[in-house]
């Protein structure tokens, strides 16, 4: 009997937490549910059934692949592209340079490391939007507008990546590090072959927070890669909406594949990110 009334109220407690996550989880979801339903309507038919709100609303009359199939025959299939090579470059280079940042600041000795740490704590604090006026004109007067190198550079040193990076390589023993040292290994082979196998779970936290950054960006491609041939995504979006009217129907199905591709990236990889969260900072 005592046994039973625990998970009684275990039992109560889940439906009680299930009635507040649903509705909460419904009301995220269905701006890009409506989303997507609107890209297979035709264009005449995305605003006829939101007043008043029927089963017309969710449900399409009219199932068509026009509007997806008008937009990859666009100029938009570009803009993808670019957005992809310029994430992923940017992810590459962003990792190399941040867990490097990361190790040297977790594990190297050196004047000044503790105010470098605080700087670079304080630069992921700033708005972006707060720089990237002057930092475009900077860009501007070295020869970077409208060129990919132009979009990558502000993404490949990411503060939050780099201090995700150094409170796991600080969970790492000490030991490891220094055993390595007494054979003989050096700062970087100890940076190769110990604390980069080790990890990996962070490394992918930290990749995925710079994919997101860089995929979702808009103000910087804005100011600094204004022309078609170099134009991502987020801003080719725009195009869709014209002097003569805006196609909606075309203008969610290009919002619909920018969110697909972070949507198929997060759900692989978000136990790994899970992971180096909760790993962020442990010592052992």
């Amino acid at each position: 009997m005592a046994d039973t009334i625990p998970r009684y109220h275990e039992r109560r407690t889940g439906r009680r937490t299930l009635l507040i996550v649903i509705p909460v989880a419904v009301l995220a979801v269905a701006p890009l549910l409506w989303a997507i339903i609107s890209s297979l309507r035709p264009g005449d038919e995305i605003f006829r059934y939101l007043s008043p709100v029927s089963i017309r609303t969710v449900v399409p009359t009219t199932v068509s692949l026009d509007n997806y199939r008008a937009v990859l025959e666009s100029s938009f299939t570009l803009a993808l592209l670019n957005s992809v090579i310029v994430t992923a470059v940017s992810v590459a280079l962003g990792l190399a340079v941040s867990s490097l940042a990361a190790f040297a600041l977790a594990m190297i000795p050196f004047p000044g490391r503790t105010v470098l740490f605080s700087v670079m704590v304080v630069s992921f604090l700033v708005p972006f939007e707060a720089i990237a006026i002057p930092l475009a004109t900077t860009f501007r007067q070295a020869g970077l507008q409208n060129t990919l190198v132009g979009l990558i550079l502000p993404a490949v040193g990411n503060g939050l990546a780099i201090f995700l990076l150094r409170q796991f390589f600080l969970g790492i023993p000490i030991s490891l590090s220094e055993a390595a040292r007494m054979d003989g290994l050096g700062w970087f082979g100890i940076y190769r072959r110990i604390y980069l196998p080790l990890s990996r779970p962070s490394m992918i936290g930290a990749g995925l927070i710079l994919f997101v950054f860089q995929w979702q960006s808009f103000l910087w491609p804005l100011l600094i890669a204004p022309a078609p041939g170099v134009r991502v995504a987020p801003v080719a979006i725009a195009d869709f909406a014209q002097e003569s009217g805006v196609d909606y129907g075309q203008m969610f199905a290009a919002a619909t594949l920018t969110a697909l591709v972070p949507l198929v990236v997060l759900l692989f990889a978000q136990r790994q990110f899970t992971s180096s969260l909760a790993s962020t900072g442990e010592k052992e």
